[in-house]
C-alpha cells in the first residue's frame, strides 16, 4: 500500500520534500486578523507583519476536521498515512490528528517532539525510509526512535521577541540590547531553552558551534538543515562561513530554508538555527 505523508504547516521543508507532502494548516492571529498558515499568509508576509506590530502573534492548532479531509482523500486513493506534527508541548495539533484518526485504519500519527526545521528533517528521514521500500510499520517504528535524537540550536539576533513572549524579563532584554548580547537557544523535546549568551555575532556563531558539539555532534548519515527567520538570509550565510570547518568535510552542500511562525514568533527576525540528529 502506498504511503501518504501528512505534516502540519509549521514543518519547514526543503522544496523537493514540500512537493511530496500534504500540509494541514495552523491558524496565525495578528490581533483580530486571522490567517491560514502557508495558505493565506507566507513566511515573507508573516515576518513583515511581525516587525510592524507591537503585539506578538499567536497560533491556533490545526483542527480535527482539517485532518479528516486528508484522511478521506487517502482512503479514496487506497493509501496509508503517516502524520508528523509539531511537538504536543507547543500545540494541540497532535491531539487534533489523534482525534481525526480514530475512525480510520492505516493512519499513524507521530508527535515529532520538535518543530519547524526539526520536523522538516524528521519528515525527510521518513521519506528516505519509504524510498528504500520499508513498510509503514517499520518506518513508524524507526521514526519514533530517531525523533529522540533531534536537536535544534538557534542563535537569536534580538531579545525583544523573547521579552514580548514573557520568556525574558524587560531588564535582561534591555541590558542585552545595550550590550549586543546574542542568546543561543535549543529546542529539545518541544521545549525552548536558553543555553548561553555571547557578545556580538562572531562570538555568537562560535557559541552556536560549541553547543552543537556539546549536544553530541551531528550525525551526518541523517538529514541536517539550517534555517533563518526574517526577510534576509545574510546572517545565516555569515554563520555558514564562520562555521565552515563543521560542514565542509561532511556535506556536499549546506542546505537551508526559512523558518515559519511557531519558532519565528519567539525568536524574531534575524535568528539562525541548525536542526540535526545527534550522534
Amino acid at each position: 500500500m502506498k504511503i501518504r505523508m501528512i505534516v502540519d504547516s509549521t514543518a519547514d521543508l526543503m522544496p523537493e520534500y514540500k512537493k511530496r507532502v500534504k500540509a494541514v494548516p495552523l491558524t496565525v492571529h495578528f490581533d483580530d486578523e486571522e490567517y491560514l498558515d502557508g495558505i493565506t499568509i507566507d513566511h515573507n508576509t508573516f515576518y513583515k507583519k511581525l516587525v510592524e506590530t507591537d503585539v506578538l502573534p499567536t497560533t491556533s492548532q490545526a483542527t480535527p476536521a482539517a485532518f479528516v479531509k486528508e484522511f478521506k482523500l487517502a482512503k479514496e486513493a487506497n493509501e496509508a498515512c503517516i502524520v508528523i506534527t509539531l511537538s504536543s508541548v507547543l500545540s494541540g495539533t497532535y491531539q487534533s490528528a489523534i482525534i481525526a484518526a480514530q475512525d480510520y485504519e492505516n493512519v499513524f500519527v507521530i508527535d515529532s517532539e520538535t518543530a519547524a526545521i526539526g520536523a522538516g528533517i524528521l519528515t525527510e528521514l521518513a521519506f528516505r525510509y519509504i524510498d528504500q521500500g520499508m513498510d509503514i510499520k517499520t518506518v513508524v517504528e524507526k521514526i519514533e526512535k530517531d525523533k529522540k535524537k533531534i536537536v535544534i540550536v538557534a542563535l537569536v539576533d534580538t531579545l525583544e521577541y523573547l521579552k514580548k513572549g514573557g520568556r525574558l524579563s524587560k531588564s535582561v532584554a534591555f541590558a542585552g540590547s545595550v550590550l549586543n548580547i546574542k542568546p543561543v537557544l535549543s529546542v529539545i523535546g518541544g521545549k525552548i531553552n536558553l543555553l548561553g549568551k555571547a557578545m556580538g555575532s562572531k562570538r555568537g556563531n562560535n557559541l552556536l558551534v560549541q553547543e552543537i558539539e556539546k549536544a553530541g555532534g551531528v550525525d551526518f548519515s541523517k538529514p541536517a538543515i539550517l534555517g533563518y527567520t526574517g526577510l534576509s538570509d545574510a546572517l545565516l550565510l555569515k554563520y555558514i562561513e564562520d562555521s565552515r570547518p563543521l560542514w565542509e568535510n561532511e556535506l556536499d552542500e549546506v542546505r537551508y530554508t526559512t523558518i515559519g511562525s511557531v519558532i519565528g514568533t519567539h525568536a524574531g527576525p534575524g535568528a539562525v538555527a541548525v536542526a540535526f540528529f545527534k550522534k
